[in-house]
């Protein structure tokens, strides 16, 4: 049952992202995903077979529980359609996990402060925030492909934004190697910011 809970919380949360990663590019004057029916908040839409299931599922089983990570299919957008040609990218990088922190907050502001709630309620709402805290510091991680390498890569020197671009072909590799073995490291910030929410 935990599993199911926190495939659907994952899975719901992955969306949102992925919803707003394609919001913010439309509005910078990209409609790649407009166009393609990805700017939707309908499930179907988004879900990746082994992104959205197999692979949360396998990491939490295969780590007792205590962990679970997955996304869902990733947004389409055209970087030469966006107005600002410059910070465009990282906005749209950006706008994902600024949506997870949303709804981190939005629940967990409601786990606060609304009295009354029961033991289920109260370990789902703070699965929900947990786990859009984990989706938004892993993917503000500066690996490519995650958030992160395209949120910095305006700043960088030309030459070092040119590094970063060949180093994606290779990088869901060191995202997984990262997901196993270097997890442990943002745990802290992950733990900081619930108890820092929720006022636990």
């Amino acid at each position: 049952m935990n599993m199911i809970f926190a495939l659907i919380i994952i899975f719901f949360s992955a969306i949102i992202h992925e919803y707003m990663h394609g919001w913010m590019a439309d509005y910078l004057g990209d409609p790649t995903a407009r166009d393609q029916g990805r700017l939707t908040l309908n499930p179907i839409a988004h879900i990746d077979i082994w992104g959205s299931i197999v692979m949360p599922a396998l990491i939490f089983i295969g780590t007792g529980g205590g962990l679970i990570f997955g996304y869902a299919k990733p947004v389409p957008f055209n970087p030469y359609n966006l107005r600002d040609q410059k910070y465009g990218v990282a906005k749209v990088a950006l706008a994902g996990p600024l949506a997870n922190l949303i709804t981190a907050l939005f629940f967990g502001l409601f786990l606060r402060f609304v009295p009354g709630l029961n033991l289920v309620m109260i370990s789902f709402l703070a699965a929900i925030v947990q786990i859009n805290l984990v989706l938004m510091i892993f993917n503000l991680l500066p690996i490519p492909p995650l958030d992160g390498s395209k949120v910095i890569l305006p700043f960088l020197p030309y030459e070092w934004q040119m590094k970063l671009l060949k180093f994606e072909q290779f990088g869901f590799a060191f995202v997984l190697l990262f997901v196993f073995f270097g997890f442990s490291l943002i745990i802290p910030i992950i733990n900081f910011l619930f108890k820092l929410i929720v006022g636990i």
